[in-house]
């Protein structure tokens, strides 16, 4: 009698809708129109929210852990000089065309990913010192390096380094990004740029890695539509034109938060948080002091609650708080006081002589120039900025430029200040910013010393070594006054409630699809 009763009680809930369902269509709602999605090429997040299901890569990474576990490859190793990484590779893997996945498969597409006719924007550079592939059997490759690159699991694990079919490459050549052939869950069916793009079950698939819940899709369908405008996303999700909607923006988040049909997704993402680059190279930002008040100066909380309805955490240094390395100890430096700010001013010898509200030294104004780029909220973010700075005395000339602009400027050094944001899971990314030689060192540091940490750090596999360095970094950055922390970025995902199981991977931006069902 009590088994009969457990029957009724679950076919009444399986009649009633209450519990989720293999099968079912949803439209997943895309921020940005990339003017190209094939993620050897590439380099948007944008494009690895819909592929990251289309494909497999060799390793991935559990966002619990942070530890790198088996995919297309079964087990690895590495050398110990750290120059050679064997991957035994997963047996009776096919490509949606029906291509077997082998080590000649993995050759290929690193060979493609690094040859220089492809111009490759993001991919070629994730391998580091890439040398060459060596082909050692059916099921075993290497991958061979000029130096050690501690980095180099990380970026196996994501989708710009994921396993295409050598057959497709070949057959589309250059219209491959419209006709896509993977391993992964989901095979792509359809691409209109700019409308739409349509990925359907792949029902053979049986060869996910262990951070997956489910062994094949539970959706039928999914397809993914381009809502650029921010005011767009809020309506298409509650209209039920879309069912997940990225980037939902932060006045909408609370509203959303509070129905009943409906929910926020908050995603914490890795990599450099929202700060402003001080350039130290042009004065009068070449003095630290000056630089000190303006960290002093900023009531970075403020601008979080005003800009953010406080859906972001405040940043405090030059790494998100989930990202690994993270050095806590940076919160203590600048805490936000005006009078502080002011007297190192003063020190500084910058007063104002003429009562104007402005100070001057030497017949020069205190006058910053401050470039912003359109996206992200910089243009807001950069107005409270401006408006904290005048009550200190300091003009802001602020100039909205596009992405183009903004890298010529900083590389002619015309900038006081510029934001920027990018997201990682590997602390390498600090190399980007602050190593003497990098391309987006728009602060302009020239620090040895720091060089030999980043250098040092990205060659070391010990992630213990690892993480002391990156917190020697972190704290040379903060105590130069390198930069002003403002957000750690949160992709806030508004999602209807009846999609269920949706789940990111360690990047924080590409959802893992096979695992989403739809309650009925």
């Amino acid at each position: 009698m009590r088994r009969l009763l457990i029957f009724l009680m679950v076919a009444a809930a399986l009649a009633t809708g209450c519990t989720p369902r293999p099968g079912g269509h949803i439209v997943y709602g895309l921020t940005l129109a990339p003017s190209g999605i094939d993620p050897h090429i590439n380099a948007s997040s944008e494009l690895g929210i819909p592929l990251t299901s289309v494909y497999d890569t060799l390793v991935y990474q559990d966002p619990k852990t942070g530890e790198f576990v088996p995919g297309l490859a079964q087990k690895w190793e590495v050398s110990e000089d750290g120059k050679v990484y064997t991957f035994y590779l997963r047996r009776g893997v096919k490509f949606h065309d029906g291509t077997p996945f082998n080590a000649e498969a993995v050759r290929f597409n690193l060979e493609r990913i690094t040859s220089p006719d492809l111009a490759s924007q993001k991919a070629r550079f994730m391998l580091g010192p890439y040398e060459r592939t060596e082909v050692v059997d059916e099921y075993t490759v290497r991958i061979v390096l000029k130096e050690p690159f501690a980095p180099l699991l990380d970026s196996l694990s994501q989708v710009y380094l994921a396993m295409a079919s050598p057959t497709a490459v070949q057959k589309w050549g250059s219209e491959y990004q419209l006709h896509q052939v993977g391993t992964g869950p989901f095979i792509f069916v359809e691409y209109v740029p700019g409308d739409h793009l349509l990925l359907r079950r792949n029902s053979d698939y049986a060869w996910g890695p262990p951070v997956y819940q489910h062994k094949t899709a539970q959706l039928e369908e999914v397809e993914f539509r381009f809502f650029t405008d921010p005011a767009t996303r809020s309506p298409a999700l509650e209209s039920g034109e879309a069912d997940v909607m990225g980037e939902i923006p932060p006045q909408d988040a609370a509203r959303l938060q509070g129905s009943k049909d409906f929910r926020i997704e908050s995603v914490a993402i890795p990599g450099v948080s929202l700060m402003l680059f001080m350039n130290t190279a042009r004065p009068p930002l070449d003095d630290i002091r000056v630089r000190q008040a303006l960290l002093f100066g900023t009531d970075r909380k403020a601008i979080i609650s005003a800009v953010f309805r406080d859906t972001s955490p405040l940043a405090c240094g030059p790494l998100t708080a989930v990202t690994f390395g993270y050095n806590p100890m940076v919160c203590e430096f600048y805490p936000y006081n005006p009078d502080q700010a002011a007297g190192l001013l003063e020190q500084a010898g910058w007063k104002d002589t003429d009562g104007d509200g402005v100070r001057d030294k030497d017949g020069q104004l205190l006058a910053l120039d401050l470039y912003l780029m359109g996206w992200g909220y910089m243009p807001e973010v950069g107005q409270l900025v401006a408006d904290q700075w005048s009550r200190l005395g300091v003009r802001v000339n602020s100039q909205v430029v596009s992405y183009p602009e903004a890298l010529k400027i900083a590389q002619e050094g015309r900038h006081h200040l510029m934001p920027f944001t990018l997201s990682g899971s590997d602390p390498d990314i600090l190399r980007k910013f602050f190593h003497s030689q990098a391309g987006f060192n728009w602060a302009k540091v020239n620090d040895p010393e720091m060089d030999g940490w980043l250098e040092e750090a990205a060659r070391l596999s010990d992630r213990d070594q690892r993480a002391d360095l990156y917190s020697r970094v972190q704290t040379r950055v903060m105590e130069s006054a390198l930069v002003i922390p403002i957000r750690d970025y949160v992709n806030l995902n508004g999602v209807n409630n009846r999609v269920q199981g949706l789940r990111f991977d360690a990047q924080g931006w590409f959802p893992w699809l096979i695992d989403v069902t739809l309650a009925r």
